[in-house]
């Protein structure tokens, strides 16, 4: 198998590590390979849009979600490092409103698989980062919605770095909903 599975804290969010092949002249690895991931997590997917971004140290994105088009995301980092996190906005499930997460980094080449229904977001943790992540479905602004990220009711412990008081966030995060006042599926 060219990569291991292991689930989270939310069985249905789970990290995948790949094999990776180095020697001198660098590394190489296989990022995705359906035939794989489904064996490898039960799970049959079917990308339909790439997404890159570039963030500073201390920038926070999230926590991101669509109320309707849920999309399942498959992230990784290749440049700089993250903690990743995913939230369960599915109100009938037994772990609504609980969180997963991860370190994600250019180094240890993991991946975090997002299921839909669950708000996503992370935080950097190196002097920039590169993020890019495969969706399920497309984006829908008007479906768009961001779960406050520092919500006491979801107690997430944001690693801040050294140095940073509070995240840099984007307008839409910083007057996001708390839990108990944000839609859910």
């Amino acid at each position: 198998m060219p990569f291991t599975v292991t689930p989270t804290r939310l069985p249905e969010v789970l990290v995948l590590q790949p094999q990776v092949f180095g020697d001198s002249r660098g590394f190489f690895f296989e990022s995705f390979n359906a035939r794989d991931f489904e064996t490898a997590t039960g799970l049959q997917v079917q990308f339909v849009q790439d997404n890159h971004s570039k963030s500073a140290r201390g920038v926070l994105r999230g926590l991101h979600y669509q109320i309707e088009h849920a999309q399942g995301k498959l992230v990784r980092v290749t440049q700089g490092e993250v903690f990743d996190v995913a939230v369960d906005m599915r109100k009938n499930s037994p772990t609504f409103g609980q969180w997963a997460s991860c370190h994600l980094s250019a180094d240890n080449a993991k991946q975090m698989w997002v299921p839909p229904g669950f708000a996503h977001g992370f935080l950097v943790l190196s002097e920039s980062a590169e993020f890019l992540y495969k969706t399920t479905d497309y984006w829908y602004p008007k479906h768009e919605r961001s779960l406050l990220w520092n919500d006491p009711a979801l107690a997430i412990d944001w690693p801040l770095p050294d140095g940073i008081d509070a995240p840099v966030l984007a307008a839409k995060d910083a007057v996001a909903s708390p839990l108990a006042q944000a839609p859910t599926y």
